[in-house]
């Protein structure tokens, strides 16, 4: 196993985008892993501890599209249509503050407040707590916003909506030490990362929770063949979590479900109804993010909006189907 290390710079970040056009900033082999040091904050590095609103607003005009900071890409030597990339998170240390923010027109309730809100948070030694108002406090759980492959195709891709190739995905259970399974569209594969959160709800409802930078980065990505995986799935300890997207809540959660009972019933040999039920009797469906990335600030953007998750405990399982899942997923392994 090498390690690699990726800088933020000039040549390795692109603002909002998955950019096929861009030089690989390393070429790995599988079971490598590769260090991100001090990820850039929104606009090119730009925003800074204490912003006021209207300053990140002259930032926004300055830089249009979607703000958040991508560094990469990062290819996996020999990767090709059909593989799946396993992206999991090794290390992550923020950086010591994040922010808040919500903008009017956005959001689950884009009409419901007449003024944008910003708050500034500073993180104590161990980044393990915040203090937000009267007396509350956070207990900060950090994760990647975005892990990406490259779609198919020589335009650039916007990494605001998430889709098969994962992008902003938001899901807060990918903290150290889960896995985010990516099937390959490109060769090489081309990982972006970015997007770096101290903390989030599920459902994202003000449209940003606890936005922050990253001091240590470390990401293992590991090839595999033959896993037959069409959509993004992530793996913690304790659970299998499948993804849904659409415009809107309803068609979500049906995708998801269905996406569920896809992968699962081929992965663990089980029949689709006998999979449809375990999701009824045993999986939780939560809403992902619900922010409303077609308002104001992302007006023009293309993709589905709305997201859902649906988290399958391994617990419910005998061993021996777990570890057929397992073989399904990471196949040779």
């Amino acid at each position: 196993m090498t390690t690699y290390t990726v800088e933020s710079t000039h040549k390795t970040v692109r603002s909002g985008i998955l950019d096929p056009k861009a030089p690989p900033a390393a070429t790995i082999e599988s079971g490598d892993e590769v260090d991100y040091p001090n990820t850039w904050t929104n606009w090119q590095n730009e925003m800074k501890f204490g912003m006021s609103f209207a300053e990140r607003a002259r930032l926004r005009e300055q830089y249009p599209g979607c703000p958040f900071q991508l560094v990469g890409p990062v290819e996996v030597a020999g990767a090709r249509p059909g593989d799946v990339i396993e992206c999991r998170l090794v290390r992550l240390r923020l950086a010591d503050w994040g922010c808040n923010v919500f903008p009017t027109g956005a959001g689950a309730l884009p009409h419901d407040f007449d003024e944008p809100y910003t708050h500034y948070f500073r993180f104590d030694e161990t980044r393990t707590l915040a203090d937000y108002v009267h007396g509350i406090s956070f207990t900060l759980a950090p994760f990647l916003g975005i892990v990406a492959v490259e779609p198919a195709g020589d335009d650039p891709v916007s990494a605001l909506p998430a889709g098969a190739h994962g992008g902003n995905l938001s899901l807060r259970e990918l903290t150290v030490g889960s896995s985010l399974f990516l099937p390959v569209a490109r060769p090489g594969g081309r990982i972006w990362v970015g997007d770096v959160h101290a903390l989030q709800g599920d459902g994202l409802v003000d449209q940003t929770a606890i936005k922050s930078t990253a001091e240590e980065l470390r990401m293992r990505y590991d090839l595999h063949r033959g896993s037959a995986l069409t959509r993004p799935l992530a793996e913690t300890d304790t659970h299998w979590i499948g993804f849904g997207f659409a415009d809107n809540l309803d068609d979500a959660l049906i995708d998801c479900v269905r996406g569920m009972i896809s992968w699962f019933s081929v992965a663990a040999g089980v029949g689709a109804a006998e999979a449809y039920a375990l999701c009824s009797i045993s999986a939780s469906f939560r809403v992902t993010q619900y922010a409303d990335q077609r308002g104001a600030p992302y007006v023009g953007l293309d993709g589905p909006p709305k997201g859902v998750h649906g988290m399958l405990p391994k617990e419910i399982f005998p061993v021996e189907l777990r570890a057929r899942v397992d073989r399904w997923l990471r196949p040779g392994s």
